[in-house]
């Protein structure tokens, strides 16, 4: 079985607070954008999980998002029998803060219970991915939707309205866990206007939107190229232009298509990693 993974970008990312357990309660407004993996998955008669990818920076054993997931479905469904081979092939840059692992993990969650037969929901399914990382429940979901506490809050909204998206993905790789104890270092972290942009969301007012958007880790995350990316983006009239989740991917939304194209090719003159899409209301897409 073959689907489509959509990237995420985070149109607001705000911490509430620190919990007990070490993990953060967010506020976060997420969308899902047409820049996809691809995931295959098939059934296989060895008897073990094998990951395979067209990239060789990605792990392929029991690190791998993808690997954990399906380890967590059988384990929850009780399958004993756990012979997979998934193909992963990848556009989404990786360690760039677009959940590129996170729908990765989420296609896998989705395929295995259709392969299987399982009928588990997509809320049992997400309650699964919730397991593994935060982001993959909002990955099983996906379109436009404000995502609160570590991931497991997912309420959707009016879609996004239809723009362009450029984003940049600097060769800098930013690790997770690192950019929330960056994070939690900053001593007076300035905090987002979480109910205008909840308000902005629940009413699709995409100019209201963009005037809320914003992420609190470019507080903490140090990232030397975003000041030029958001300079640049700006100046071809991106509508609003930020981080996404920890870093370091910037992102431009533009409502004037030619102006976006524009940026896209000055961006593409400086960077490798630079990509043209829209918003999309599904997180998986079969095909």
């Amino acid at each position: 079985m073959k689907v489509r993974a959509a990237a995420k970008l985070n149109l607001m990312l705000d911490m509430v607070k620190k919990l007990d357990n070490g993990y953060h309660s967010l506020f976060m407004v997420m969308q899902s954008v047409s820049l996809y993996d691809t995931v295959d998955v098939q059934q296989n008669n060895l008897g073990k999980i094998i990951i395979e990818s067209d990239s060789a920076l990605m792990p392929k054993d029991s690190t791998n998002i993808a690997y954990k997931c399906a380890e967590k479905f059988f384990d929850t469904v009780g399958i004993s029998q756990r012979g997979i081979t998934i193909g992963i092939g990848k556009n989404i840059p990786m360690a760039a803060g677009i959940a590129g692992g996170s729908a990765d993990g989420a296609a896998v969650l989705y395929c295995l219970n259709k392969l299987y037969g399982a009928n588990l929901s997509n809320a049992e399914l997400c309650e699964i991915g919730g397991k593994v990382g935060a982001d993959i429940p909002f990955s099983l979901t996906g379109g436009t939707a404000v995502v609160l506490n570590t991931g497991d809050v997912i309420a959707p909204v009016k879609p996004l309205s239809d723009c362009k998206i450029i984003i940049v993905k600097p060769q800098q790789d930013v690790s997770t866990k690192e950019a929330y104890t960056m994070l939690d270092n900053v001593q007076r972290l300035r905090h987002l206007d979480r109910v205008g942009m909840l308000e902005a969301a629940a009413n699709g007012d995409y100019k209201a939107v963009c005037s809320k958007c914003g992420n609190v880790f470019e507080q903490a995350v140090e990232v030397p190229e975003r000041p030029y990316i958001k300079s640049t983006m700006r100046k071809h009239g991106a509508d609003a232009c930020l981080m996404s989740g920890s870093g370091p991917t910037v992102f431009g939304l533009f409502s004037d298509e030619g102006s976006a194209k524009n940026c896209f090719k000055e961006l593409k003159n400086s960077y490798e990693n630079v990509f043209k899409c829209s918003p999309v209301n599904k997180g998986i897409i079969e095909f």
